[in-house]
């Protein structure tokens, strides 16, 4: 107990927050945490296979967490040191003191991370919403970056996809409080589905027991209080992001953008229009694209084997650095 700690306040709080159960970490993985002013990041990480590999950092989408990223990390351990970061809000990770839930609050959680922990530059993969994030970082941070690999990047689309546009409404003050209360009888599997189907191009490509895991990743998530909250936030950042012109713009930014960029784009992805793939590499002057016909959201997820062999290959390219 702190020296200002009053007898029973640790029993009190435990009892008005609800008990959420511990974030997974699967064998091999380690988790910590990493205290900032004003900001605390969950890091997940995989030891790499030898010393002296380049550091890679991992930033997951809307709703994601460092999760995300499980299935591709050890594709790539014997070739980065890899970490994946729980943005604020989200994981493991508790909200930021200032409640910035922006694309360029997140990108600033990054780059504070990257110069604290002296990791940079790094490689950069970013998905969806990380995918807007980790472009800001590269453009306006560019000694941070030694490459960067985007899926299914969340940049501004004139004619969003229909399927996209219910997550574009929690943006609107009070939606996602009215959702919350609209689907409070919704069970864990219920709502994991719903969100297998929308970012999957083929939900019938996860096992049961992946399926389980997501299942119980939701239960923990819908017990924290911030939950809806982060997400309507950070979804209401993506669409300012969208509306932003002129230098901060993410078209005008992702031009900018020195690093080597690998561009991976699924043909199902029903957030993220696979149209959108020829404007990207047309905009990152130092693009390559791989595009996969079957894949939706989250190609590194579905199909981690091919993003990772898209990397190595724009590694071969660099020298393996």
């Amino acid at each position: 107990m702190s020296s200002t700690e009053l007898p029973g306040v640790r029993a009190v709080a435990a009892a008005v927050s609800p008990a959420v159960s511990a974030v997974r970490v699967v064998e091999g993985e380690e988790l910590r945490s990493v205290g900032l002013p004003g900001l605390t990041l969950s890091v997940r990480s995989r030891p790499p296979e030898r010393t002296g590999l380049p550091p890679a950092l991992y930033v997951h989408g809307l709703g994601g967490s460092s999760q995300n990223w499980s299935a591709l990390m050890p594709l790539l351990q014997g070739v980065v040191d890899g970490e994946a970061v729980d943005l604020p809000g989200f994981g493991d990770s508790p909200p930021p003191d200032d409640g910035n839930y922006s694309v360029t609050g997140h990108a600033r959680a990054v780059i504070r991370f990257l110069d604290a922990e002296e990791r940079g530059p790094v490689h950069l993969f970013g998905n969806s919403l990380g995918g807007a994030v980790a472009t800001r970082v590269a453009a306006v941070r560019p000694d941070l970056v030694r490459t960067l690999t985007l899926v299914s990047p969340a940049l501004p689309e004139i004619r969003v996809q229909r399927s996209a546009l219910p997550t574009g409404l929690l943006a609107v003050p009070g939606v996602a409080g009215l959702f919350a209360r609209m689907t409070s009888d919704w069970s864990a599997e219920d709502r994991t589905r719903g969100v297998m189907a929308l970012c999957y191009g083929d939900p019938g490509r996860v096992s049961e027991a992946g399926f389980r895991e997501a299942v119980a990743e939701m239960e923990r998530r819908m017990g924290l209080p911030y939950f809806w909250d982060a997400m309507a936030r950070s979804a209401r950042g993506i669409v300012d992001a969208y509306t932003l012109g002129g230098q901060h713009g993410l078209w005008r930014q992702a031009e900018r953008v020195l690093a080597p960029t690998q561009l991976v784009y699924g043909g199902r992805d029903q957030l993220v229009s696979y149209r959108m793939a020829r404007k990207a590499s047309a905009a990152f002057r130092d693009s390559r694209l791989l595009t996969l016909p079957d894949a939706g959201h989250v190609a590194m997820m579905e199909y981690p084997e091919a993003v990772a062999q898209a990397f190595r290959e724009l590694l071969d390219e660099r020298g393996g650095s």
